[in-house]
């Protein structure tokens, strides 16, 4: 596992942290095949009940730019990166799912979001989908998803302009469950996921799949759209002149 993902597990709570804070948790492709089998570790695991996602003074930067630079230089399936097999594990990961995000949480940062059952933001958490302004497109089943959680027309705006937004619009949208300080949002965390880990098993895996039942056939169908849209647009000249602003900047 990646030194950047630290998976660890306390009783019947288990834990992903991103560990990279001079990146601002910046993801790499071996960050992601190292989150890929956290969730994999966590769901083979019978005695966890429970997973908190975790990252630090910043939740996550997003992608790593230089890693996505290079992958489009590579010529592969989109399908084929370890974020394909990260993003489809965590949407169908069968135990409850909690994040706690503080400072930014950028692109993937806000997208995998989506997929979690519950969401604590601290006070300085801050949320954006710049896709278009690195040529690119929304990832993550979120062209789906997000307009489900927060409405087309607004939607439509904070993936089409990018625009960043706060912790309590976070909510507002209906992306975040809760919002506190940000020294209180790793408790905050773990007590909700406690509480979760202490009801039946079976209960929970049943009801987290009826809740998820109705949306899987789109959530799949925006998976495969969205992988070959990115995989068309991570190769046009239009995204190779964003990535280098970007890496000027």
């Amino acid at each position: 596992m990646s030194d950047h993902i630290v998976y660890s597990k306390e009783g019947a709570l288990a834990s992903l942290r991103f560990n990279r804070p001079e990146k601002k948790n910046a993801i790499t492709m071996a960050m992601y095949a190292a989150l890929a089998a956290g969730l994999r570790d966590a769901q083979d695991d019978p005695d966890v009940r429970a997973l908190g996602i975790f990252g630090g003074e910043a939740f996550t930067a997003g992608n790593d730019i230089a890693g996505f630079i290079a992958a489009a230089s590579l010529g592969g399936a989109i399908e084929d990166l370890p974020v394909v097999a990260f993003l489809r594990g965590l949407a169908a990961f069968p135990k409850p799912v909690i994040a706690g995000v503080k400072g930014v949480a950028i692109g993937i940062g806000t997208t995998l979001l989506m997929h979690c059952d519950a969401v604590v933001a601290g006070e300085s958490a801050r949320f954006a989908m710049p896709f278009t302004k690195l040529a690119l497109v929304p990832e993550g089943a979120s062209s789906v998803l997000f307009p489900l959680i927060a409405g087309r027309m607004r939607a439509s705006w904070y993936i089409l302009s990018g625009e960043q937004f706060d912790a309590v619009t976070a909510r507002e949208l209906g992306l975040v469950t809760k919002v506190c300080a940000d020294a209180d949002v790793d408790g905050a965390v773990a007590m909700m996921c406690g509480a979760l880990a202490e009801l039946p098993p079976k209960a929970l895996a049943a009801s987290k799949r009826l809740l998820k039942a109705p949306f899987a056939q789109l959530v799949d169908a925006a998976f495969a759209a969205e992988f070959e849209a990115f995989g068309t647009a991570l190769r046009s000249s239009e995204a190779a002149e964003a990535f280098m602003k970007f890496m000027q900047r």
